[in-house]
C-alpha cells in the first residue's frame, strides 16, 4: 500500500497507523508585543529558481470521489554513507482564523502530485490547559489566539525532526474539551511538509525551519462568517459566544500578532484557495526544490567498496554437508517449489537460531527440580521485534514466531523504480515505541544491500539504536555485505551464504533466483533484481 491523501489533503505512512497532523484553525487572541517573536525583517527576498511546472502522462496515483491513492514511493533521502543529505521541503502557512490556510495547503498538495507530504497543523501544539485555564475556555475567557496559549518549544522540536527525517509523535488536541487526547498520531517519512497555522511565523527558531514562507489574505468578513460556520457546526459553541470570542481576542490578535507577520511572507496568497495563480507558482518553485534534492544511491553502491575483506560484523553460517547440501537444492532451478519451500523454511530456522546467539544475555541462575542451582543465562534486553522486509522477507517470520515466543512483527514495503533503478518507500508499519528494541530485520536475499540499507534507515528514524539492529537474510551478494556494513558499522549481518558478484541487472551470480516468486509461485518481471521487493496486493 502507498500514502494516502483523504480528499486531496494528507498524505502520510507512519508507525501503528496512518496518520497526518491536520487539525482546524483555532482561537481568539489580546496582546502585548511581539518583542522576542519576530525577527529582524530581510530587505530582500533570496533568488527563485524560475521552471515550468511539470506535466506527468501517467501521473502514480489513484483518484477515486473520496480519496487519493499515491501509487509512487519515497526515494533515498540518504547517500551511500547511510547518512541524511536530503531534508524535507518545509512550507509555511500564515493567515489569520479561517483565512482558508487549509485549502491552500490542499490545492497545493493537490497540484505537486507528490507522494510523502505531511501537513502539519498549528493547532495540535496547543498547551495543555490548567482547571481554571478550562473553566474559562469553557466561557469562551481563554485567548487562543496569543502566542502563549502555543507550545513552541514542542512545535519546533517536532518540526525539526520532521525536516531531518525522523519518526515524530504528534499531540492530538480536541476542542471540545480544550484538551489533548491519550493517544497522539506519528508521523514519518516526509519529502515535503506543509506547516499551516496563524502564528506560523511568529517564532524566530521556526521561521528558520521555513524554506517557503506564505501569507494567505483573506477579507476580514469572510473569515468571520468561515468562523461562524466552522465553530457552531464543528466545535459545539453558539453563536454568542463565537462573536464574542472573535471581537475580544481574534480580530485584536490578527491585528497586533498575525497581519504584522505579512511582511515576512515570500508570497503573499490574496483570496486563499481560489487563486490557482498563486499555487501553480508555489508548485513550480517546490518541483524545481525537490529535482535539485534528487539522489543516486544504487549507482553509487554499486561503485564503491570493491575488493575490500568482508566485515568483522558479517556472520556466515557454517558451511556443513547439511547447509550445503540444502544450497544445492534450493538454488537448483529445477527444484519443485514444495521443496523449495520446505528447504527454505530450514535454512531460515537454523539462520534466526543464530541470529538470536547475537542478541545481548546475561547470568541468570534458576533451581532444578531436583533442588540444585543452574547457572544459566537469560536475554539482557527490554524486547525482540522482527521487522521483515515485503514481500520476500515476510517468508521468515514463522521461523521467528517459533523461536522467540510473542515477538512483535513491523513490516516494509520497499520496491525499485523502473525509470530510475533507485529504491523506493511505500509502506510501514512499525509496533510502538520500537526505539527501545532490539530488531531482527528480514530479507530473503541482498545483492547491492540499497534496500536493505533503506530499511536500516528507517528504523535509525524511529530511534532504534544501529548496534541494536540484526540484518539477517538467506543469501548476500559482497556487494550488499560491504554496503550495509560501509553505511552502518554497528549493524550484525548474518547469513547463509556469500556470493562474490552482482551482474549489471543487479542479479546475485550464481545466486537463487527471484526468492519471492519461486516461494509464493509467481512469475518474474524480465527486469527483476535481487533487491527489488514484489508488487504489493491492494
Amino acid at each position: 500500500m502507498s500514502a494516502v491523501c483523504r480528499e486531496g489533503s494528507v498524505s502520510k505512512m507512519e508507525t501503528e497507523e496512518k496518520a497526518s497532523a491536520v487539525s482546524n484553525s483555532g482561537g481568539g487572541g489580546e496582546g502585548s508585543g511581539l518583542d522576542r517573536l519576530l525577527p529582524t525583517v530581510s530587505t530582500g527576498l533570496s533568488p527563485r529558481k524560475r521552471t515550468t511546472s511539470q506535466c506527468k502522462s501517467e501521473p502514480p496515483l489513484l483518484r477515486t470521489s473520496k480519496r487519493t491513492i499515491y501509487t509512487a514511493g519515497r526515494p533515498p533521502w540518504y547517500n551511500e554513507h547511510g547518512a541524511q543529505s536530503k531534508e524535507a521541503f518545509v512550507i509555511g502557512l500564515c493567515g489569520g482564523s479561517a483565512s482558508g490556510k487549509t485549502t491552500v495547503a490542499r490545492k497545493i498538495i493537490e497540484a505537486l502530485d507528490v507522494p510523502w507530504v505531511v501537513l502539519l497543523s498549528m493547532d495540535s501544539f496547543y498547551k495543555v490547559l490548567s482547571k481554571d485555564e478550562q473553566n474559562l475556555a469553557a466561557d469562551n475567557n481563554y485567548n487562543f489566539d496569543h502566542p502563549d496559549a502555543f507550545d513552541f518549544d514542542l512545535l519546533t522540536h517536532t518540526l525539526r525532526k520532521l525536516k531531518l527525517g525522523k519518526s515524530v509523535k504528534i499531540p492530538v488536541y480536541d476542542f471540545t474539551t480544550h484538551g489533548r487526547q491519550k493517544e497522539w498520531k506519528t508521523v514519518y517519512g516526509a519529502s515535503v511538509v506543509i506547516f499551516e497555522g496563524i502564528m506560523s511565523f511568529a517564532d524566530k527558531e521556526l521561521l528558520q525551519l521555513l524554506d517557503m514562507k506564505i501569507f494567505v489574505d483573506t477579507d476580514s468578513d469572510i473569515r468571520l462568517v468561515r468562523r461562524l460556520r466552522r465553530d457552531i457546526t464543528e466545535r459545539g459553541r453558539d453563536i454568542g459566544g463565537v462573536i464574542k470570542q472573535y471581537n475580544k481576542y481574534v480580530k485584536p490578535a490578527f491585528d497586533q500578532y498575525i497581519e504584522p507577520t505579512m511582511r515576512l511572507a515570500d508570497i503573499v496568497v490574496p483570496r486563499g484557495g481560489g487563486n490557482m495563480v498563486a499555487i501553480d507558482l508555489i508548485v513550480q518553485h517546490v518541483h524545481s526544490q525537490l529535482e535539485e534534492r534528487e539522489l543516486s544511491v544504487r549507482a553509487a553502491l554499486a561503485s564503491a567498496h570493491q575488493a575490500q575483506p568482508l566485515p568483522q560484523t558479517l556472520s556466515v553460517l557454517e558451511s556443513t554437508p547439511q547447509v550445503r547440501g540444502m544450497h544445492t537444492i534450493i538454488r537448483n532451478k529445477e527444484t519443485s517449489r514444495d521443496e523449495f519451500i520446505f528447504y527454505s523454511k530450514r535454512l531460515m530456522r537454523l539462520l534466526i537460531e543464530r541470529a538470536l546467539s547475537f542478541l545481548p544475555s546475561q547470568s541468570h541462575t534458576v533451581q532444578t527440580p531436583q533442588g540444585e542451582d543452574y547457572e544459566g543465562r537469560s536475554f539482557d534486553g527490554k524486547r525482540v521485534t522482527g521487522v521483515s522486509i515485503l514481500r520476500a522477507g515476510e517468508t521468515m517470520e514463522p521461523a521467528l514466531r517459533a523461536v522467540c515466543k510473542d515477538v512483535r512483527i513491523g513490516k516494509i514495503l520497499i520496491q525499485t523504480n523502473q525509470d530510475t533503478g533507485e529504491p523506493e518507500l511505500h509502506y510501514l508499519r512499525l509496533p510502538r515505541e520500537i526505539g527501545e528494541d532490539h530488531v531482527i530485520l528480514m530479507d530473503c536475499t541482498v545483492s547491492t544491500g540499497a534496500a536493505a540499507m533503506m530499511a536500516v534507515r528507517v528504523l535509525l528514524d524511529h530511534d532504534v539504536q544501529e548496534d541494536k539492529i540484526l540484518l539477517v537474510s538467506l543469501l548476500m551478494a559482497e556487494m550488499g555485505v560491504h554496503s550495509v556494513a560501509y553505511a552502518f558499522p554497528q549493524v550484525q549481518i548474518i547469513t547463509t551464504a556469500v556470493d562474490k558478484e552482482v551482474n549489471d541487472l543487479f542479479h546475485i551470480i550464481p545466486g537463487i533466483g527471484n526468492f519471492g516468486d519461486r516461494y509464493f509461485g509467481t512469475d518474474a518481471p524480465p527486469d527483476w533484481s535481487d533487491d527489488e521487493m514484489d508488487e504489493p496486493s491492494y
